[in-house]
């Protein structure tokens, strides 16, 4: 190998290195705003790190300023510890119009153990959910950080968590009348009282409810229209090109 193509690949190999930490270290507020709450959120680490807080008043959220025509979504993400039976933990992606809205969902459903903490994942498609899948962990979420990911090209969406693939949901368009999610979508995180949907009492004498969030880089195909325009699903982006058309083998053993 020549000194110049050694030189190119020492190039190559730092500039993937320089752009994984300049993502890590993302402040918030380069891509996320607040949508609810505001004062009960805190940032932390210069704002690579955030809590959301739940009391009595209010829960609190917030959200991409862009929305997105496909991507590679990551979220770092502590939940919060101790009896949480009634709060519930979301990273999701959504959009409505006219009352009609796609919707690809993380909620975590506390309990009053504080632990074996059941994840639930959603796929709504023009207004119709009914598609609720719910696993418990296999580690506790509330003492450390845990990545969870949404993948979303045309031809499939997967739902990762630490690189472990927990579902799949292969673009059904052609065979299939369930449909596909069409609309470009925003980013929400959130942590708020869902007494009413789980009809479980939350036990106030632990609040307030504090979950974290890190990693504040968005990996997806901006899109200021409804529809995703065609460039959404071009294989610029590392996640339309055929790797990502469906798992591999070795992610399928991890099913």
């Amino acid at each position: 190998m020549s000194f110049l193509a050694k030189m190119m690949i020492v190039l190559i190999l730092f500039e993937m290195f320089f752009n994984i930490a300049i993502s890590q270290n993302e402040s918030i507020d380069l891509n996320y705003e607040v949508s609810w709450g505001r004062d009960h959120i805190s940032y932390l680490k210069d704002g690579q790190e955030v809590q959301l807080s739940l009391d009595r008043s209010s829960g609190c959220g917030f959200r991409s300023k862009a929305y997105y025509g496909s991507g590679f979504f990551r979220m770092m993400i502590k939940v919060p510890p101790k009896d949480s039976a009634g709060v519930v933990t979301t990273f999701y992606l959504h959009r409505d119009i006219g009352g009609v809205h796609d919707e690809l969902d993380f909620e975590f459903l506390g309990n009053s153990s504080g632990k074996h903490i059941t994840l639930q994942t959603n796929v709504i498609i023009n207004g119709v959910g009914g598609r609720e899948q719910r696993m418990f962990l296999w580690f506790d979420p509330t003492t450390d950080f845990h990545e969870y990911r949404i993948l979303w090209n045309q031809h499939q969406i997967v739902f990762f968590v630490d690189d472990t693939p927990v579902r799949v949901f292969k673009n059904g368009n052609y065979t299939s009348v369930i449909g596909y999610p069409s609309q470009a979508m925003q980013v929400l995180i959130s942590i708020w009282n869902a007494t009413w949907a789980s009809n479980t009492p939350i036990n106030w004498s632990h609040a307030p409810f504090q979950a974290h969030f890190q990693y504040f880089h968005i990996d997806g195909c901006p899109s200021d229209q409804y529809i995703p325009s065609q460039d959404c699903y071009s294989t610029k982006y590392r996640w339309n090109i055929e790797k990502y058309w469906q798992i591999n083998r070795q992610s399928k053993e991890k099913i």
